[in-house]
């Protein structure tokens, strides 16, 4: 089964600015029997993106789920699958003249650094010029990558919720980049500034490693996302 994918709309745009990302689409929160994202609030659960696009598809819901559940079976072996996606996908990159970045956790929330394959060598220690990039909502991970205490090519974005705003606003003040949804519509522009931060435009590309630090990422509501009423996209 092959994991990774290079077609996303959003991923795609990189490809503009010399960047193919391969993305990691897992079942998120509890959809396949087993919680990859710990840390999701109410209203991330009601807003998350994983039936927007193929996603809205039973065949590629399935998949996801049996990736999610190969997983959690035998997480070396699926590193190492993982490792043989990263390797096709450099191979591809080459051929497009592009730079290879990698995004695991698509629609989920694992702390990928603490996985090793059979060797027990993570992916980012065994790629090591790949840039490695996620958004989280776990401030642990997000206080370890700001203290330099993550491999030095996995970068970290931290997710506001409706349930972690002061968290959010005390890792942007560390110097974290902080991804916030709001209520702006597709086309109109976004917040210059959000609790004091300057915003960058999120939609643009997903290339968050090349964000500069202390930034609020922002993104437009999509899907049901729209709908929201938790707080968890902000009214602007």
């Amino acid at each position: 089964m092959k994991y990774l994918t290079t077609e996303n709309a959003k991923t795609t745009k990189g490809e503009s600015l010399g960047y193919l990302t391969a993305i990691l689409y897992l079942a998120p929160s509890y959809l396949s029997g087993r919680n990859v994202c710990p840390h999701a609030s109410a209203g991330c659960i009601a807003a998350c993106l994983f039936s927007a696009g193929m996603g809205a598809f039973a065949n590629v819901k399935a998949a996801r789920i049996a990736k999610t559940r190969a997983f959690f079976a035998d997480p070396k072996q699926f590193i190492e699958d993982i490792a043989k996606d990263i390797e096709a996908a450099q191979r591809k990159a080459g051929r497009e003249k592009l730079t290879l970045c990698v995004r695991l956790n698509g629609t989920s929330d694992i702390s990928w650094e603490i996985y090793g394959g059979k060797a027990g060598v993570s992916l980012m220690a065994r790629f090591p010029e790949v840039s490695f990039y996620d958004y989280t909502k776990n401030p642990s991970r997000v206080r370890a990558f700001l203290a330099g205490k993550f491999p030095p090519n996995y970068s970290l974005t931290f997710s506001r919720s409706e349930s972690n705003g002061d968290t959010a606003l005390s890792l942007a003040s560390a110097g974290a980049n902080v991804a916030v949804v709001f209520d702006t519509s597709k086309g109109d522009a976004l917040p210059v500034e959000w609790a004091g931060r300057p915003v960058v435009d999120g939609d643009v590309s997903d290339l968050r490693f090349l964000d500069a630090r202390g930034r609020i990422v922002g993104l437009r509501a999509k899907g049901q996302g729209k709908k929201d009423e938790s707080g968890f996209v902000v009214v602007v």
